[in-house]
């Protein structure tokens, strides 16, 4: 009996001790777990399966984003020619015909200003927006933006839905997302996935410095199902805010394959707030050329680690240049964000405009130093620049601004205007194309955009407009009014 006692209480205590044991060493929750909003979740029961599991709900999520969420139609006129024909009749004028197209939009203010992509509208005549209550509206452009492949639309409406901005830099790899469009003209269509990279260049959109075009490509990348008529659309995050604008897709079919990529949220407030306010884009630059780093960048660099971007030359004049940066510096933060790579930096810039002043953090010979940075416009301009002057005008469908006295001395001019975009309208029709610069109209000099304005305001029947394109050559069109 005493031997079952002393073996039963023996026991006893080890059971305690353990029990303690396991108290003493369990982890403690951190303060991570409290900061981080939960998501939305519901317990679901499996057949089968004891115990409930838990899965993210997106239900909420949905129903916000699907009336803010609209379908865009284009109609685009174009000159087909018939090559048979002229083989056997000669030449003939070529048909027009109308080419429809479609997509997606968001609605972020709710007197009907909407963002979409630029290769959605870009040389439309016609734009109509399509609610989700089967409401149809006549869009404009208000503007767009080539180098981010966002434009700004506008309809007539008032009391429309919208949809929250959200933060793309606080998007983390992993994190589910919803994508909201009308793929296929499948309408109010909404996918999940996950966020599967950030800052990633695909090298999508085209650079042409005579059309003021220089890529920003820092996409989010998602494994949401993604496809024609999604360009435009959502990129919403489980709490329902928008955090990107899907653009585009990875695939050799030209259907989903299991990638797509979406402009980060940031990138388009930035875009979208200059097309209204300025009606073009303010873009500020650090005036460097840069490349990725690399190990053997990292070890001359004395980083201890591969990080930044390299700086591997400066523009005279620029803002780097007049803070102190020198060729061999290595830029790790801009503001209070880390950038490791090419893609990431140009989005973390692209977010300023010329004359904001931004902390830039350099590695300079193994230390940290950060110097304040007055960032400055292409052509060195410390201030923002609008289309609404007596230079700028937006005139049958096309951006006209005065050409700059680079762009005339390098066509031996001394005066002219630039087409800078062609959102349809009867300059496209004629054949124009953008980067046009126009010299006379019915063989009166035009200096600037308001002279075009003019001129074409008094004028009935057919005009002739002269011209030269960037590459030098001569081009003259006949336009009906």
């Amino acid at each position: 009996m005493k031997r079952t006692l002393s073996f039963f209480f023996t026991a006893l205590a080890g059971g305690l001790l353990a029990v303690a044991i396991g108290n003493y060493l369990k982890p403690t929750p951190t303060s991570t777990s409290l900061a981080s909003p939960p998501l939305p979740t519901r317990y679901v029961s499996l057949p089968g399966s004891p115990t409930p599991i838990v899965a993210v709900d997106f239900t909420d999520a949905a129903e916000r984003s699907v009336n803010a969420v609209v379908h865009v139609t284009t109609e685009t006129t174009v000159n087909v020619r018939d090559p048979f024909a002229e083989f056997f009749w000669g030449y003939r004028p070529p048909a027009q015909q109308q080419r429809q197209g479609a997509g997606s939009g968001v609605i972020v203010s709710p007197d009907g200003y909407i963002v979409t992509n630029n290769h959605v509208i870009e040389g439309a005549d016609r734009i109509k927006v399509h609610m989700n209550d089967n409401r149809v509206f006549d869009a404009r452009v208000i503007g767009r933006d080539p180098s981010t492949d966002i434009a700004l639309l506008k309809v007539d409406a008032q009391d429309l839905e919208v949809l929250e901005y959200g933060d793309s830099d606080g998007v983390r790899v992993g994190e589910w997302v919803l994508a909201v469009g009308n793929p296929m003209n499948l309408t109010s269509t909404v996918t999940a996935g996950i966020v599967s990279a950030k800052a990633r260049n695909i090298n999508l959109l085209q650079y042409d410095p005579t059309r003021d075009i220089f890529p920003i490509e820092s996409f989010i990348q998602t494994d949401a199902a993604v496809n024609p008529g999604n360009s435009g659309g959502a990129l919403v995050n489980a709490s329902g805010q928008l955090v990107g604008i899907n653009t585009a897709i990875a695939s050799t079919t030209g259907q989903y394959a299991g990638y797509s990529f979406a402009v980060p949220v940031n990138i388009v407030k930035k875009v979208a707030g200059d097309l209204l306010e300025f009606g073009s884009v303010q873009r500020a630059y650090l005036g460097v050329s840069i490349r990725d780093m690399d190990e053997q960048l990292a070890d001359a660099a004395d980083l201890g680690r591969i990080r930044g971007v390299y700086v591997n030359g400066i523009t005279e004049g620029g803002a780097a240049e007049r803070s102190g940066v020198k060729t061999g510096d290595v830029i790790i933060r801009v503001g209070n964000i880390d950038v490791n790579n090419v893609p990431q930096l140009q989005e973390q810039v692209g977010r300023f405009r010329p004359g904001e002043r931004v902390p830039v953090t350099i590695v300079r010979a193994g230390k940290e130093q950060v110097v304040d940075m007055t960032l400055l416009g292409k052509e060195g301009a410390r201030t923002v620049s609008s289309n609404n002057n007596g230079n700028s005008r937006t005139l049958l469908g096309a951006d006209l601004r005065e050409a700059s006295a680079e762009e005339l001395k390098a066509l031996n001019l001394d005066h002219g205007v630039k087409v800078i975009a062609l959102n349809g309208g009867k300059l496209r029709s004629s054949g124009i194309k953008e980067g046009f610069v126009i010299t006379r109209i019915d063989q009166e000099d035009v200096h600037k955009a308001a002279d075009i304005e003019r001129l074409l305001g008094t004028k009935r029947g057919g005009v002739l407009i002269e011209g030269y394109y960037p590459n030098g050559v001569r081009a003259y069109y006949g336009l009906g009014l």
